[in-house]
């Protein structure tokens, strides 16, 4: 054979088989650092995905970057919980990502859901059933009124700029936000679904088949880690109940409502929350309610989030023997990647027990 032929043949041959010319991982784009850790969990050794709302930052009051609008437009995945927690990503997904496959976690089988509660969540109940229970209206009237006006008054400005960002980045922000956030405060499903580490696991089996459909090639990369990934969460279930049985008993406030899976999975009582919208700060006669609220239900903790103003965590146990702590339900204080969603649900589990046994 021609010896240009031949290396021309070896050439072509080498092309086909190398691994180096194997399809480019999938390119995926995951909205919040809990639901992106699970998503690098699966495709560990295959890719990493791109996180949108990254560092500190809370989906609650978040705008898109540009950084963000490329990442959307060239992927070929997207994975996030839906509109009732990234409200600000709705619009953004129609207008940008196009050509890819948008996976709404709120939808994955096996779920479970729990209703948002309204009102604060001030008034006592019977413990271990305040995850599913409706309030009583009556009880919850005077709270709600106050914080829909405290809402109307503090968080006009706030949204009108959120709005006019959205606007820019694709489309008609204010209604949309204003139906998000209705949404949100109104009824509708509490969003916090990784708080529980078996809808961790529903999420995890919808990523994994999203995964294997977007990149067959690397099917079996996806499933040996996906069966990692349940592993290791079956682990930390069980570490976590052990770390918070001793302190389930005794009640805590928290910054807003974003709890209710965990304390339904591990029956902590949380008889109250700062605020019942992070969007919209307290007002002084909120902050009064919880002040006497506090001293009233006896509760010994009362804890801040690091998104948001830790200030108010000292006014409101001024006076009282409730003492502070931190909570993180976002991960905002954590370094991305696949071990934030353990380090985060252990640190949840640690600093309630921290608080709670002083």
């Amino acid at each position: 054979m021609n010896p240009i032929r031949l290396g021309l043949t070896a050439s072509v041959a080498a092309l086909l088989f190398s691994p180096a010319i194997a399809m480019a991982e999938p390119q995926v784009v995951v909205s919040i650092k809990p639901i992106h850790s699970l998503v690098a969990s699966i495709m560990k050794g295959v890719g990493e995905p791109s996180l949108v709302v990254e560092g500190a930052a809370s989906p609650h009051t978040y705008t898109l970057k540009p950084s963000n609008a490329r990442a959307l437009e060239k992927a070929d995945l997207v994975f996030w919980v839906g509109p009732g927690l990234e409200a600000f990503l709705e619009k953004p997904l129609e207008a940008l990502a196009g050509k890819a496959k948008v996976v709404e976690l709120e939808d994955a089988p096996g779920l479970n859901k729990l209703p948002f509660r309204e009102g604060g969540a001030f008034e006592a109940h019977d413990h271990g059933e305040h995850a599913g229970d409706e309030h009583a209206e009556g009880e919850h009237h005077e709270h709600e009124a106050a914080d829909a006006t405290a809402h109307e008054e503090e968080g006009h400005d706030h949204h009108a700029e959120e709005d006019h960002d959205h606007a820019a980045e694709g489309g008609e922000g204010h209604e949309h936000e204003h139906e998000g956030e209705h949404d949100h405060e109104h009824g509708g499903t509490d969003m916090h679904l990784w708080l529980d580490p078996a809808n961790a696991k529903a999420m995890a089996s919808v990523i994994a088949t999203s995964l294997i459909e977007a990149d067959p090639a690397n099917k079996a990369t996806y499933e040996t880690n996906a069966a990692a990934l349940n592993a290791e969460i079956d682990a930390l279930d069980t570490d976590i109940a052990a770390t918070v049985a001793p302190v389930a008993d005794k009640p805590f406030v928290v910054f807003h409502d974003a709890y209710q899976y965990f304390e339904n999975r591990y029956k902590v009582r949380v008889v109250g929350s700062v605020t019942v919208s992070p969007e919209t700060m307290p007002g002084a006669e909120r902050l009064s309610q919880i002040h006497a609220k506090i001293a009233e239900l006896g509760a010994a903790c009362v804890f801040a989030e690091p998104q948001f103003e830790p200030k108010l965590i000292n006014v409101v146990i001024e006076g009282t023997n409730a003492k502070s702590g931190t909570l993180d339900p976002e991960g905002g204080a954590l370094s991305e990647g696949p071990e934030l969603y353990g380090q985060l649900m252990r640190n949840l589990a640690t600093s309630i027990a921290a608080c709670l046994s002083q």
